[in-house]
């Protein structure tokens, strides 16, 4: 009796023991807790400096951390990888097997998603769908769309024979979870920037092994479509047609056409599938930081090898009238989009016809927005008849130049003088007609290679002007800072040559030479140079530019000369110096390209109309300025013309005076 009174006395106090002990860790667990959930997280609350980044811990009871970059004093996140799907809740809630493993072992199961994928295939290898009711539940933060590409993409190696239409079906729901439109802005904050890449890739490859029998296929999502078909040469011609919603308000749609005499050459019978993505490609874009946009459906293609060419019918989701489109495929290796595989068959505001090359390689295709360009029916008359004007101008300088040359080059500065405007005049003319043949030669079907003869030869002529406007900058400042050295006149006469036309001839052969063998020399639609591809506009940007700001200094200089000159004098004289200073600018502006400066106005304003129209109107008529401000208001020119036009006259009556003669005595011969 003692005893087991004993050992009751025993039990309770140990019972004690234990209950104040439970109550000192709930204290203390609670206490973490609280700590914890008043961490600050989602904000970073050090001193912002510049391009200074920030790591921040997720949310309470959600892996993975968040980064900040300081930008313009204030912090941005740029990734994240907050996820709440792990090996352990991503499976359906009767799963016995998951739950067996231990709470050590979350992080070797989460950080590894292969291991899910495994699991996957042991516990519902025939229709995919125990993961599914979870997924679709999952917040689309990206450190859970990041892990569900990663799932895809490891569903997609797993060795498969055939897939059927329900493990397809599962893929789709998957995936669609995470192509909703309104994840896309999540994307750009995922650590692995090709996770779209990837997920367009695995997506792919999965469909390959769809099993399709007799009957058609259709795996309807809101934001992916699948069609699988059997292809036969009885058919009359097979099209996929899509209607799919990009975002809550607008649908659009796309086709797929495959037409007779291609499923001529196709084995009967041959397996089709096409998938549509309606978001795929502002997702696309988003994560992998591309500088177009793409405005219409992706849509993919598993084809026959012998299929060599299929039409594209997309409808654009943006039909703003001034932005073409281009068509393009998705290098599946390069990740990228190539414009080389498709040629625009037709286009108008609410749809453009593709016709593409299918292959292992490009399998996704799709429409891309062009760069903004403002285009306006003032602008197109404004360039035609500036053009009109300037080529007419430049003829009647050149004639001029040609009718005066003996008398306005007797000395040496007014001969390399003449040489520059002549030769300035020249390559602009030639310029103005290559544009006008390249215009002509634009558009969806062109000649190929006619367009990249009118391409070079617009880019050597304009080169060509830009570099003998820097020929006469030099010159000008040859003559105003060497005063006492001068060079013999065959040197610098050569010289100016090899300026002005050895220079843009190196630069348009190096640029036609670097990118026509890769197809990137053209513009899709323009006969002139590229820009998405291969950045060959930089070959005529640059150096342009590079001019413009050299006789920029040199019109300075010429100012600051003048105007030096004019100190201390009589305020008559100085009015006389400001005169010739406006005369100097007028005359030098359009003879230094100095217009071509407001083509900076139109990059940093795209928008205002007014810029373009101000950069029309002075560059089309360049050509009649040079006639006028190169030309005719030169005295010397004038003076010349006068004494021919006299000459011209004084020949004339004796001419007259002797045919009346002549007629007044027709048998008396000369004295």
């Amino acid at each position: 009796m003692m005893t087991q009174m004993l050992l009751l006395l025993l039990y309770g106090f140990v019972f004690l023991l234990a209950t104040e002990s439970c109550r000192t860790l709930c204290q203390a667990s609670s206490k973490s807790k609280e700590q914890v959930s008043t961490r600050p997280h989602g904000e970073c609350h050090g001193t912002c400096v510049d391009n200074s980044y920030c790591s921040q811990p997720c949310p309470p009871d959600t892996p993975g951390d968040m980064g900040f970059l300081c930008r313009q004093k204030k912090w941005h996140k740029v990734i994240e990888s907050c996820r709440t799907l792990t090996a352990f809740n991503i499976f359906e809630a009767d799963s016995n097997s998951v739950q067996t493993f231990g709470g050590s072992k979350i992080n070797e199961y989460t950080n590894k998603p292969e291991t899910i994928t495994d699991l996957l295939m042991e516990k519902c290898p025939q229709n995919l769908s125990c993961v599914i009711r979870n997924i679709q539940k999952s917040p689309r933060i990206p450190g859970n769309i990041a892990l569900i590409v990663q799932l895809l993409h490891n569903i997609s190696t797993v060795p498969m024979k055939d897939v059927d239409e329900t493990k397809m079906k599962s893929y789709s729901i998957m995936a669609n979870h995470i192509l909703n439109s309104k994840s896309i802005s999540n994307w750009t904050f995922i650590p692995e920037r090709n996770s779209s890449c990837v997920l367009l890739h695995s997506v792919n490859s999965f469909a390959r092994k769809l099993f399709v029998n007799k009957h058609p296929i259709e795996i309807a999502d809101i934001f992916i479509h699948t069609v699988g078909t059997i292809l036969s040469r009885d058919n009359a011609g097979k099209n996929f047609t899509f209607s799919m919603r990009v975002n809550d308000t607008r649908e659009v749609t796309g086709k797929v056409s495959i037409s007779r005499e291609e499923l001529q050459e196709v084995p009967s019978p041959s397996r089709a599938v096409s998938i549509a993505f309606p978001t795929l490609g502002a997702i696309l874009e988003a994560s992998v930081l591309e500088s177009i946009t793409v405005n219409g459906l992706v849509l993919s293609v598993i084809l026959p090898k012998e299929l060599e060419r299929i039409s594209l019918i997309f409808e654009k989701i943006s039909k703003s009238e001034d932005r073409r489109a281009q068509c393009a495929g998705w290098h599946s290796v390069e990740s990228r989009w190539d414009h080389r595989v498709c040629q625009k068959i037709q286009e108008n505001s609410q749809q453009v016809v593709c016709k593409c090359s299918p292959s292992k390689t490009f399998t996704s295709f799709s429409i891309l927005m062009a760069p903004h360009v403002l285009q306006s029916p003032i602008l197109i008359y404004i360039t035609y008849i500036g053009l009109g004007a300037s080529i007419c101008s430049l003829i009647l300088c050149l004639s001029i130049e040609a009718l005066v040359w003996g008398q306005v080059t007797k000395t040496e500065i007014s001969y390399l003088r003449h040489v520059c405007i002549a030769n300035i005049a020249t390559t602009l003319l030639m310029a103005d007609v290559w544009f006008i043949v390249a215009s002509f030669l634009s558009g969806p079907t062109r000649h190929h290679s006619a367009c990249v003869a009118a391409t070079f030869f617009v880019h050597f002529f304009y080169l060509s002007v830009f570099f003998w406007m820097l020929a006469k900058a030099l010159l000008i400042l040859y003559g105003i800072l060497i005063v006492f050295h001068t060079l013999p006149k065959s040197v610098l006469v050569a010289a100016l040559f090899a300026v002005g036309y050895g220079c843009p001839l190196l630069i348009a052969s190096i640029t036609v030479a670097a990118t026509e063998p890769g197809k990137g020399y053209l513009r899709p639609e323009a006969c002139w140079l590229n820009w998405d591809m291969t950045k060959a506009l930089l070959a005529f940007v640059v150096p342009a530019l590079a001019i413009v700001v050299v006789n920029l200094v040199t019109v300075t200089l010429v100012i600051v000369k003048t105007r030096r000159a004019a100190i201390g004098s009589s305020m008559f004289q100085e009015v006389r110096a400001i005169v010739r200073i406006s005369k100097n600018i007028a005359i030098l502006t359009p003879l230094l390209g100095l217009t071509w400066g407001f083509g900076i106005a139109t990059v940093l304003n795209d928008s205002s109309l007014a810029f373009h129209i101000i950069f029309s109107l002075l560059n089309a008529f360049q050509g009649f300025f040079i006639l006028v401000f190169g030309t005719i208001l030169d005295p010397k020119i004038r003076d010349a013309l006068k004494d021919r036009i006299n000459s011209a006259q004084w020949i004339s009556r004796i001419s007259e005076n002797v045919s009346s003669d002549f007629s007044r005595h027709p048998t008396k011969g000369p004295s």
